[in-house]
């Protein structure tokens, strides 16, 4: 399993334990710290995108090197799961538009589960979920919504193996503390409607956790699950 890890502060957490609890071997890389990017998915049995400070359009060499990576993902089969920038990513490679939010979605969020999604969220139909972001992707051709929230439409989506999630179900408590202490001036100076205060963000976690570890745990083992499919998805979308 390859995981391209963008930001000190936004680690695999949950999802390495549950991958650890499958005793599936993890390679993880840094590929803004200028560690390579391989160019084939072909040695991995599955492809994970962590959320990043930048944005996909940002144009960096790295960026570039992940759409080559996803493409050649998906003409393969390689079950992919991106996580906010990691989904974005992946919904740019399936040939969906990646544009700015009306609004900065930043803190704790009820989002809602679609009718045909929610036997991957262990039956629920709503999903406490963390959020820190400033752009949204469109629903890729062929994709199905998963989610969708009030301050950002599509917060969700499949497509046979292949997971986008415009969230975070990854986090952990001390991962929390460590990104609010790094995006403190980005809180202070965002406050509004849809961006919460850090101590707002930090309140309760051991309770919002564990009913977000419900709704991830399910999610989780599902695309796990995936990871021996055969090909869903043809080379003519990953253009």
């Amino acid at each position: 399993m390859l995981i391209l890890q963008h930001e000190p502060a936004q680690g695999p957490g949950y999802l390495l334990q549950c991958l650890r609890e499958q005793d599936i071997p993890v390679h993880l890389i840094r590929p803004d710290l200028g560690e390579a990017v391989p160019r084939n998915a072909s040695a991995f049995g599955g492809v994970v995108l962590l959320g990043s400070d930048h944005g996909v359009h940002d144009g960096l060499p790295w960026i570039r090197a992940e759409q080559s990576l996803l493409i050649d993902a998906l003409r393969s089969s390689r079950p992919v799961l991106g996580h906010c920038f990691g989904a974005q990513q992946l919904a740019r490679a399936m040939g969906a538009d990646v544009t700015r939010n009306p609004r900065p979605d930043i803190g704790w969020r009820e989002l809602w589960i679609t009718p045909t999604a929610r036997s991957l969220f262990g039956g629920q139909d709503r999903l406490l979920s963390f959020n820190w972001h400033y752009d949204s992707f469109q629903i890729p051709a062929g994709a199905t919504r998963t989610l969708f929230g009030s301050n950002c439409l599509n917060k969700g989506f499949s497509l046979g193996p292949h997971v986008g999630l415009q969230s975070h179900l990854e986090v952990t408590e001390q991962g929390l503390r460590d990104w609010c202490a790094h995006g403190r001036d980005e809180l202070r100076h965002g406050r509004g409607l849809t961006v919460q205060s850090e101590a707002e963000i930090l309140a309760a976690l051991p309770e919002r956790l564990t009913r977000l570890r419900q709704a991830a745990g399910s999610l989780y083992r599902h695309w796990i699950g995936q990871l021996d499919r055969p090909p869903v998805f043809g080379r003519r979308h990953a253009a």
